[in-house]
């Protein structure tokens, strides 16, 4: 995946949940789950992309 497409994402993503924090009102302990639910998913992601992901799950202890 390009450094491009990455970046790219990385701002949509970003501004979308500014976008929710700022404008949608709900409580704070819901955003403050979303907030993190969403930088879960974009961290696992992004390891994905650069295939650190199955890098880590072939690691056996």
């Amino acid at each position: 995946m390009p450094l491009v497409n990455v970046l790219i994402t990385l701002v949509v993503v970003g501004v979308l949940l500014w976008l929710v924090n700022t404008y949608i009102p709900m409580d704070r302990k819901i955003k403050n789950i979303l907030n993190v639910v969403v930088i879960i998913a974009v961290i696992f992601w992004l390891l994905r992309a650069f295939g650190l992901l199955n890098e880590l799950m072939d690691i056996k202890i």
